[in-house]
């Protein structure tokens, strides 16, 4: 019985420096590539509108966001699931947002646009 408190224990720390690391990794690359400066607030809100709730982004905002960066807007959306306020959603379904979001936005500014 002692044994399984002690490996109980070891999981919960183990879990708990896991996920410790993975903020503070988030929270380097975030401030490495200048991450919180790189976007305008209303497009910044708009992003997070279309992944966390309801919405569509812009085809501005779509420009802001790819120029935002593929490392930064990971790392962003991995760091709001972090906090507490946000425990409730599901990750999954937020990371499938994000990706859907960044995929539509990528193939929105990569495909020409149409002649005048």
């Amino acid at each position: 019985m002692a044994s399984l408190n002690v490996y109980s224990v070891l999981v919960v720390l183990f879990l708990t420096c896991g996920a410790l690391m993975a903020m503070k990794e988030n929270d380097q690359i975030i401030k490495e590539n200048n991450c919180e400066t790189k976007m305008g607030l209303p497009c910044v809100l708009e992003a997070f509108m279309s992944i966390f709730n309801i919405g569509s982004i812009s085809n501005k905002c779509c420009g802001e966001l790819v120029v935002f960066g593929k490392v930064c807007h990971s790392a962003l959306v991995k760091r709001t699931l972090e906090d507490p306020l946000f425990k409730g959603l599901n990750p999954a379904t937020i990371i499938a947002k994000s990706i859907q979001t960044w995929n539509n936005c990528l193939a929105l500014i990569d495909s020409p646009s149409p002649s005048a």
